[in-house]
Formats: structure tokens, sequence, C-alpha cells
């Protein structure tokens, strides 16, 4: 993928989910492809995957994201 989103990063202490260990993982099997951690219930990530689609060209111009769904 041209983007990995890896989500809901609040609940990993409660099933034994450790986000070092993932960043190590993304890091190594997808090289310099980009990834992001995120919980889309607080936003956290969603500014650096704007950003990401906006670089990658699946985005043209800017405007409220929220006024289009």
């Amino acid at each position: 993928s041209d983007l990995l989103v890896i989500n809901k990063t609040d609940l990993a202490p409660h099933v034994g989910a450790d986000l070092a260990v993932m960043d190590r993982d993304a890091k190594r099997m997808r090289g310099d492809r980009p990834f992001v951690f995120t919980n889309m219930k607080t936003g956290a990530g969603v500014p650096e995957i704007v950003e990401l689609v906006r670089r990658l060209g699946g985005l043209a111009g800017g405007g409220d994201l929220r006024a289009r769904s």
C-alpha cells in the first residue's frame, strides 16, 4: 500500500500490543514507504495522514475534509 495506517493505538495496552514492536516491524517491512499511528477517536495522526495523501497526490487542494463527507 502507499500508506499504512495503524489505528486504535489507544487500545494497544489493553490487547497486549506493543507499539514499539509495531513501529520496528513496519519500518523493517515497509522500507521507505510511509506509515502512521493514529487514534481516529481523538484525531491523533489525522493531520499526518492528510499531509501524506496530499504529498502522494491523492488530494487536490485544501479545504475542510469534513465538508466532503
